[in-house]
């Protein structure tokens, strides 16, 4: 009865770990505590950011939310997303970009 138990609570859901692990390889590094972003001036950022947009309101909601995640803006009125990948990557539930 011991073996069972031991087999059920430690090697089973160890043996699902590993196997989530192998079948994504994100798992692990989303699974790890990434160190929280740096402090930024996001409404300046994204005041600088947002000057060009035709839709301005819009442009600021967004590039705050992703600054808040990520700490960064890529400088300028559009590109430069090298500077900030995190900034780049951020999608929607449509798979478009998220950030301006």
């Amino acid at each position: 009865m011991a073996i069972f138990k031991i087999l059920l609570f430690v090697i089973l859901p160890l043996a699902f770990v590993l196997h989530l692990a192998q079948s994504n390889p994100m798992f692990i590094k989303n699974m790890v505590q990434s160190p929280p972003p740096q402090k930024i001036d996001c409404d300046g950022a994204c005041a600088a950011r947002c000057q060009l947009s035709s839709r301005p309101n819009l442009c600021n909601r967004a590039c705050g939310t992703c600054c808040a995640r990520c700490g960064c803006v890529p400088p300028g009125t559009s590109g430069n997303y090298d500077v900030c990948p995190c900034y780049a990557n951020m999608t929607t539930h449509g798979g478009r970009h998220k950030c301006p």
